[in-house]
């Protein structure tokens, strides 16, 4: 399941509750436009600002939402227990792999991390996708961490950050089982990683455009740096939460506070400009 592009939607949220509606619709809608999986519950869906309980209702949905399509479901927490709590639910509501960051308030150290997977891993009867996602954990894997990681059960893929992933792809090819799938996120990199090799590309925008990324999968010309430049001003979530209530796909607010959307006004420029 870990080829071409992985679709991470929204979840979109308020202060009363998470959208189940407009949730749903989201899902379909890459079901629909033949994304090659979907991936609720990771950074754009906001997992770390959910209960264990909402998390297993929108794999629930999330699952009879894909119609038939591979879900991946993100199962990070602070604590090892939580994350295997995470992972039994995703796997009773029918998911196809789990996502897993190593998620942390004390900065963990590399033992701690192999720790990690080693325990998550052991128990997991469906594929696990490492997620390399410094930017949020402030932990940074090395190659040669992956390389011990990709060794283990149950590993499938490397989530790997846009920053250096083309380079860096050739090498970690040849240190990790020919079983475990190289991919790239940070939107704007990804025509560069797809061209070097990746498998597949984890992202933010297929979540709501997938034709859009479905394009960028299949070599075409689509420039998208207007974009591309508010994801690295404000970040993929809150742009995405903005494009998302603008094209109506959601209500407003869609973001669990204190986080708040990007500008509307830069975000309907945006999107004129690249025709989305």
């Amino acid at each position: 399941m870990f080829t071409g592009l992985s679709a991470f939607p929204l979840t979109p949220l308020d202060e009363d509750g998470i959208d189940e509606g407009a949730f749903t619709r989201l899902v379909a809608r890459l079901a629909t436009a033949g994304v090659d999986s979907i991936a609720p519950l990771g950074s754009t869906g906001s997992y770390a600002y959910l209960q264990r309980k909402e998390r297993a209702r929108l794999t629930r949905l999330a699952v009879e939402a894909a119609a038939g399509v591979p879900v991946m479901v993100g199962i990070g927490a602070l604590r090892t227990k939580d994350v295997l709590a995470n992972a039994a639910d995703a796997q009773a509501a029918g998911a196809s792999a789990v996502l897993l960051a190593p998620v942390s308030y004390q900065l963990l150290t590399d033992d701690e991390v192999l720790g990690l997977y080693t325990d998550v891993t052991a128990e997991l009867s469906v594929p696990l996708c490492v997620y390399d996602n410094p930017t949020t954990t402030r932990f940074t894997f090395s190659d040669d961490l992956h390389a011990e990681i990709a060794q283990l059960p149950n590993v499938g893929a490397i989530k790997l950050p846009g920053p250096g992933a083309a380079e860096r792809l050739p090498g970690l090819r040849g240190r990790v089982p020919e079983t475990v799938a190289l991919g790239v996120s940070g939107d704007w990199f990804a025509a560069e990683a797809l061209a070097a090799g990746a498998d597949v590309w984890f992202s933010v925008i297929g979540g709501l455009f997938p034709e859009a990324a479905l394009a960028i999968v299949r070599r075409e010309a689509l420039d998208l740096e207007p974009l591309w430049a508010l994801f690295r001003t404000y970040g993929g979530i809150r742009v995405i939460a903005a494009a998302a209530a603008l094209r109506g796909f959601t209500g407003e607010p869609n973001l669990p506070r204190p986080l708040i959307p990007a500008p509307s006004a830069e975000v309907a420029a945006a999107l004129d400009q690249v025709g989305l």
